[in-house]
């Protein structure tokens, strides 16, 4: 399998070895070579932990992480990342930033042609000699996408990229990601709380549980794209993976109303 996480787990401990917080244990999960599987689930469950790790941001506490069949043991150019914020440098111009990580790799010409190539496919080619904080939220996360691709990464991670965006904006990304995933054939894990943000991007959708973290559900999506929202297919898909999600949310929001009143005693 291309990606390959076996009995993965991540253990927290504090700086005096008294107390630890284990995140997620026994996680396996395959992801086939130009998917795009998204990972969903309530706060806490690990999912951005997860992702971390196979970024190489991480270490596991037990398990590993392989891409193709080679164990992921620090961050590499083989994986692109991109999070919720853009992270880009405000005193660099766009093209500026999307060649950044490119230096020392190529010449100055090849790193500017490869940032104008991505650039056009983000739809930011007239804007590239524009510093980012005169971009809107949602142009500076088309620059942090096209700083990822340029790099030609085998997977792409995405950490919740659209979620600080208003809705119309994140719509216009989906539609945006899913033709660049198409056109690049790129393996994406993706992480997200929504639920409809999920079915509507993905092949397949992995849910996640905790209290403690792991794999609940792992559905594989063959509606059709693109997806809307009030197909008959999607909404009885939601209603399965909101069914499952409901249970865990209840379950923390318990404990922590328990833990609460054992506080105010």
């Amino acid at each position: 399998m291309f990606l390959q996480m076996n009995h993965v787990g991540k253990t927290f401990t504090d700086q005096d070895q008294q107390s630890s917080f284990e995140v997620f244990s026994d996680i396996d999960l395959s992801i086939a070579e130009n998917q795009f599987v998204s990972i969903l689930g309530p706060s806490g469950c690990g999912k951005s932990t997860l992702l971390s790790m196979v970024a190489g941001l991480e270490k596991a506490t037990e398990g590993t992480i392989t891409l193709q069949e080679k164990e992921i043991m620090q961050a590499g150019p083989d994986r692109g990342m991109v999070f919720q914020q853009p992270s880009l440098f405000p005193w660099l111009n766009v093209r500026d930033n999307v060649t950044f990580p490119l230096k020392g790799t190529m010449s100055k010409k090849e790193a500017n042609d490869r940032a104008d190539h991505f650039l056009k496919m983000v739809h930011l080619s007239r804007f590239k000699q524009n510093f980012t904080y005169e971009l809107s939220g949602g142009m500076q996360q088309r620059v942090a996408i096209a700083r990822a691709l340029a790099m030609d990464p085998k997977v792409l991670l995405m950490d919740e990229p659209f979620g600080a965006l208003d809705e119309q904006t994140r719509h216009i990304l989906h539609d945006e990601l899913i033709k660049i995933w198409q056109e690049t054939q790129k393996t994406i894990l993706f992480v997200t709380h929504s639920i409809q943000e999920a079915i509507k991007l993905s092949d397949r959708v992995v849910v996640m549980g905790t209290r403690p973290g792991r794999i609940i559900a792992d559905f594989t999506i063959d509606i059709p794209r693109p997806r809307q929202r009030d197909h008959q297919e999607v909404i009885e898909l939601e209603k399965k993976v909101m069914d499952l999600l409901e249970g865990e949310i209840n379950k923390v929001l318990k404990e922590e109303l328990s833990n609460e009143i054992e506080y105010s005693r």
